[in-house]
């Protein structure tokens, strides 16, 4: 039984699921759609609006060390310093009035080679380019 068992294994030992979902995450942010299947989306979908929470929580305070504190938070997930800032300088303030669901999924059908669910996990209110 998995009672309080937070997460998805995604068939997937513990390093390679980690790097998995930091990748993820890192496209997610650096690109703001990504394609994926349904079951890794799933898996971090919960991730990226806590990241965005995080973010949004460290501008609205003027505490200097709180915000410090929150950089570190999203770089230890992330490792990516190039996403930090982006999250912190474009998607915190962006997202500032909104009280969550910073994503949203598209269902697109079964995958061609293996009838995996494919979706599409975009971030909400993403400029069109």
């Amino acid at each position: 039984m998995r009672h309080k068992v937070a997460g998805k294994k995604l068939s997937r030992h513990e390093g390679h699921r980690k790097a998995l979902r930091r990748n993820l995450l890192n496209a997610l942010f650096r690109h703001e759609r990504i394609q994926t299947t349904e079951a890794k989306a799933d898996a971090i979908r919960g991730e990226a609006e806590k990241l965005i929470t995080i973010a949004k929580r460290a501008l609205a305070t003027e505490d200097r060390t709180r915000g410090v504190a929150a950089r570190r938070l999203v770089f230890a997930r992330l490792r990516d310093k190039d996403n930090v800032a982006k999250m912190f300088n474009e998607l915190a303030p962006r997202y500032a009035e909104r009280p969550g669901g910073y994503t949203r999924v598209y269902k697109l059908g079964p995958r061609k080679g293996d009838a995996a669910p494919m979706v599409l996990l975009e971030l909400v209110d993403r400029e069109e380019s």
